[in-house]
């Protein structure tokens, strides 16, 4: 695994893997979707709109996932200067902020049959929107600083400093009285929904999965690229006269 931190065979690594990665995304992603719309059945409560769950779910699991990740990669980064830890970082953001969008709006639709609004500022609806903003203002801080050691380093401690979202996320809907619901799936006790329920959700939460590691392969890959133009073009300004 160390070796994959040259950027030369991590470019040669990734090529290989990132057909795979989407391959496998596609089949639990269209497998997912099949089950969630036609084989599971409608929530005795909460009828067909409970279907948006089946995305709602899996998208909340990855956007907390990926934010992790990213923490994890910027510590990484920042403490231990571990190679290609920042390009890994900065790759994880957007597609961060387009699984929290997809928690967002999805939360959203639910709501409104459900709660009879579109939003509410309810404590987990509230951190995840922070959740929101913490990628946003990561993406804007690499665009805002020009110098990427300066940019890296500033991005990396916001994104160690909002890791402490995460665990307020998962932990609001016990921490404070809230209109959404308590885990159902992940229980000490077991799930609390039905196996023909459970399997969209595993099937859709893997595929997104798969599908991160793809984008975040490729992602990776042309950030190197970027790079290795930047330098060059820096090598082709000095040696002007």
């Amino acid at each position: 695994m160390l070796d994959l931190a040259n950027p030369h065979k991590f470019t040669q690594f990734a090529r290989r893997a990132e057909p795979f990665a989407f391959i496998v995304a596609a089949l639990l992603i269209v497998s997912g979707l099949y089950l969630a719309l036609f084989a599971a059945p409608a929530d005795y409560q909460q009828g067909e709109a409970a279907r948006i769950m089946y995305v709602h779910v899996p998208a909340a699991w990855m956007a907390l996932f990926v934010y992790a990740v990213m923490a994890a990669l910027s510590a990484l980064a920042l403490i231990f200067r571990f190679p290609l830890a920042d390009v890994a970082a900065k790759a994880c953001a957007g597609i961060g902020l387009v699984f929290t969008a997809v928690c967002l709006a999805t939360g959203s639709l639910w709501g409104r049959p459900m709660w009879g609004t579109w939003w509410e500022w309810d404590a987990r609806l509230t951190s995840v929107l922070v959740l929101f903003f913490l990628y946003l203002g990561y993406i804007a801080l690499w665009r805002a600083i020009e110098e990427p050691a300066k940019a890296a380093r500033a991005a990396a401690i916001l994104a160690i400093v909002g890791a402490i979202n995460v665990p307020i996320i998962h932990f609001s809907v016990e921490w404070w009285s809230t209109l959404h619901q308590g885990a159902s799936v992940f229980r000490l006790a077991g799930p609390a929904i039905d196996s023909a329920m459970l399997w969209p959700i595993f099937a859709l939460a893997l595929g997104f999965m798969a599908l991160f590691f793809g984008l975040l392969s490729l992602r990776m890959r042309t950030e190197l690229i970027e790079r290795r133009l930047r330098h060059l073009r820096l090598q082709k300004a000095r040696a002007k006269p």
